[in-house]
């Protein structure tokens, strides 16, 4: 009875010492696995503070691009707010010829023309009070056509409208500086802001 108690006893120290040794084994794996996921973790944690950095900067740098190209835009409608306002200031100094300058403008307009048949001359309000029959008959000694006065005034500042058979010749003060205006805008932006 004693060998079966000694045997007994043997198996019972061998499976506390096997446990000791199994549970010192997980341990161990327990700490490795555990130290591989905190260090994955550390490292993941880490990409996702650097990338959310470099996202930040990039947005930082988005922002930051659109203001100064809102700015930007910005001084450009400016800018071409003042250059409009400068040709509709020349127009609207053109509307300001005395009525000896204006008839020299429409005669001499109108004799650089290589005009025939009939030609209605339309004026706005201004010039109707400047125009009389003997400019009329001036006008049409100087050139092939027969140029009659519209009675009729026309809706612009300044200037003058031909007119024969619905085609127009339009020589109106808007017409003329809007017609320049693609030459000369870079030369008046020059002045202006350089």
């Amino acid at each position: 009875m004693s060998n079966v108690k000694n045997i007994t006893s043997k198996i019972l120290k061998d499976a506390e010492a096997g446990k000791e040794n199994i549970l010192a084994t997980a341990e161990e794996e327990k700490n490795k696995i555990l130290s591989k996921k905190i260090s994955s973790a550390n490292e993941i944690a880490q990409e996702i503070l650097e990338k959310a950095e470099v996202e930040a900067k990039s947005k930082k740098e988005r922002v930051i691009s659109s203001a100064k190209l809102k700015v930007r835009n910005n001084k450009l409608a400016a800018k071409q707010e003042i250059i409009d306002e400068v040709f509709e200031k020349s127009i609207d100094k053109l509307t300001e010829l005395s009525k000896e300058e204006f008839l020299n403008f429409v005669k001499n307009t109108i004799s650089t023309m290589n005009l025939t048949g009939k030609q209605t001359l339309i004026l706005n309000e201004t010039g109707l009070k400047f125009v009389d029959v003997a400019f009329i008959e001036e006008l049409n000694s100087k050139v092939k056509a027969q140029i009659t006065l519209s009675e009729k005034a026309g809706n612009f500042k300044g200037g003058f409208i031909l007119e024969n058979e619905g085609i127009e010749i339009n020589s109106t003060f808007e017409a003329l500086v809007s017609s320049l205006r693609d030459e000369l805008e870079f030369e008046v932006a020059q002045v202006l802001f350089s």
